[in-house]
Parts: C-alpha cells; structure tokens; sequence
C-alpha cells in the first residue's frame, strides 16, 4: 500500500483505526509493518496500539480533543472540568481532557494534548449525549449537570461549600435543576444529595444577583 492509498482510504477522517484498512484480501502483517514505517517517518501519529492520525502536512482536518479521547478509550465519555469549560460553567481552561470511563483509569499523552481516564461505576455511565463539534466530528460528551455530578462524585470533599466556590461556577441558569435532582435520586448518594442542595443554591442566588442588575 502506498501513502496516498491510505489518505484515499481515510478521506476526511481525522483518525483512523487498523481495522479500516483490513478489509478484502491484505496482509494484517504487512498493513501493520507499513503503519509502523510511516510512524517513524513523522507521517503518522499513533495514538494508541491500532489508532492512528495522519500528521501535518496530510492532516485534512484536525481532530477535536473531544474524539481523540472518546477514542483513546472506547465506551468514555468527556466529563468534569473538560465539560463544564466547554459549556461555561467554569471560567478556567482545561489543559488536560478529563474522561470518565467503567474501564480502568488512565493517562494518556499524544501530541494532540494530555487525556485523563477517571473510572466510575457502570451503572453510573448516564447522563451523555453525542455533540456535534463542528467539521464533522462528533463525540460524546456528558450533559451540564451529569458533568458536574460526575466532578462531585470523583473527588474528595466537594460537596463542601468551599469546593464549590472554589470552581467559581457561573452560567448556572444552564443547570436544568430539575434533571440534577433526578440523575442524583437515581444514585441514592447522600454526598450528591447535599452537593445538589448547594448547586440549587448558587444558581439561586445567581439568578437573584441578575435580576437586581
């Protein structure tokens, strides 16, 4: 296979997995061999054992962070600070995209930015939607408010009226309380319950301050 057989294959597909280019009678071994040169040439970018990139100047579009982590670790999704940033709850820039997956946690780094995998309970894998991110690319993502469920329930003490001042949450008009409420009554957590009680809280005196403006 030659190079532009590969980028005829992938088309606009910012990355690209083996098994796409295993189909129909072709030598796994020699696909493999011929992935790992182009590697080493500063063609490619692997980004794990069987996902690749193509790297500048054959990048036709450049993957959103988002994907790369969806797929970095199949079955995740994009969640706490990475999430809330993106929808303005937090004013900070997330650096490091933060993940929750039921696998094992985990840190990954590409040349497309630092990737954290925090572990939950399956049964707590709810709450996500798939985005559109624009130029075609899509991941899933967690809602605003399982978002910062899931920041709550992954650290230590946040459910504490200093950690939650500490984030400087703002937007909360976003917040659908309602569905807060709901995903938290599905968990039977005390810890959410009370965190929950804050967040309603902020986004009520939130919404007074604004109507005083």
């Amino acid at each position: 296979m030659k190079f532009t057989d590969l980028l005829a294959i992938i088309g606009d597909e910012p990355i690209f997995e083996t098994g796409l280019l295993l189909a129909g009678e072709v030598d796994a071994a020699d696909v493999r061999r011929q992935l790992s040169r182009w590697v080493k040439a500063g063609r490619l970018y692997q980004l794990r054992r069987g996902l690749y990139a193509p790297a500048p100047p054959f990048q036709k579009v450049k993957p959103h962070p988002f994907v790369v982590a969806n797929h970095l670790v199949r079955g995740s999704y994009v969640s706490c600070q990475s999430a809330l940033a993106h929808y303005g709850l937090i004013p900070e820039y997330t650096p490091v995209v933060i993940s929750v997956t039921a696998a094992r946690p985990g840190r990954r780094e590409t040349p497309f930015g630092i990737f954290e995998f925090r572990h939950i309970q399956p049964k707590l894998l709810r709450g996500y939607r798939q985005m559109d991110l624009g130029s075609g690319q899509k991941a899933f993502v967690a809602t605003p408010e399982k978002a910062l469920l899931d920041l709550i329930y992954l650290h230590p003490g946040a459910d504490s009226p200093d950690y939650l001042r500490e984030l400087r949450l703002q937007n909360l008009e976003q917040l659908n309380l309602d569905e807060l409420k709901r995903l938290v009554d599905l968990t039977s957590s005390p810890k959410l319950k009370r965190a929950v009680e804050l967040v309603t809280e902020l986004a009520q005196a939130e919404a007074m301050e604004y109507e005083t403006l």
